[in-house]
């Protein structure tokens, strides 16, 4: 399953962020945490790619998952 690349895209603040990256720590999943309050390049990307400004956004492989939504994470990653 790590085969997928998995990007979270979060600030230090966010509730729903600590959960969903504690989720995918129980998963045994490895990623990559991008904190947009202290990278305004990589929010303004994510607002392009997305059109999202909130987060957590967390992106699979090329999908893209708005908010700490538990079963769509675990229908991408074929969980349960």
């Amino acid at each position: 399953m790590q085969h997928i690349k998995i990007t979270i895209y979060t600030t230090p603040t966010c509730p729903y962020c600590a959960r969903a990256k504690s989720y995918l720590r129980q998963l045994g999943l490895k990623f990559t945490e991008v904190d947009v309050s202290r990278d305004p390049v990589a929010a303004e990307r994510l607002v392009k790619k997305t059109g999202q400004t909130g987060v957590p956004v967390i992106e699979i492989g090329n999908q893209i998952v708005i908010g700490f939504d538990k079963e769509k994470i675990d229908r991408i990653l074929g969980v349960r």
